[in-house]
């Protein structure tokens, strides 16, 4: 006969079931623990530091709009604050817009 027979083999994995499970997903455990502490969790506090300044918006405040536009809070609304950019021009820019507050006395040093 040309063709040999082909046993299988024994599970030689059988007792080892249980331990080989969990270590398969302990690296999927593990990379999810690093995305959360890296991405995540920095991510999170950002977003609590950012709506609390948005918050905390009150008129007289020189601001920076998150497209570079430099001006002071001339009046807060709900959800929209008017911005005076110059003598007398004052745009309406959503409120989740503005990027940072900045220090007092900044603009005329600009």
């Amino acid at each position: 006969m040309l063709i040999s027979n082909a046993y299988a083999q024994a599970d030689a994995a059988a007792g080892q079931s249980a331990a080989g499970g969990l270590a398969s997903f302990l690296p999927l455990v593990l990379m999810f623990v690093v995305l959360y502490f890296l991405m995540i969790r920095p991510q999170m506090k950002r977003a609590k530091e950012h709506k609390s300044m948005v918050e905390a918006l009150s008129r007289g405040d020189e601001v920076v709009t998150g497209g570079g536009i430099v001006g002071k809070v001339a009046e807060v609304g709900d959800s929209f604050v008017r911005v005076e950019i110059a003598a007398d021009t004052v745009i309406a820019v959503q409120k989740q817009s503005i990027a940072t507050v900045l220090p007092k006395g900044t603009l005329k040093t600009l």
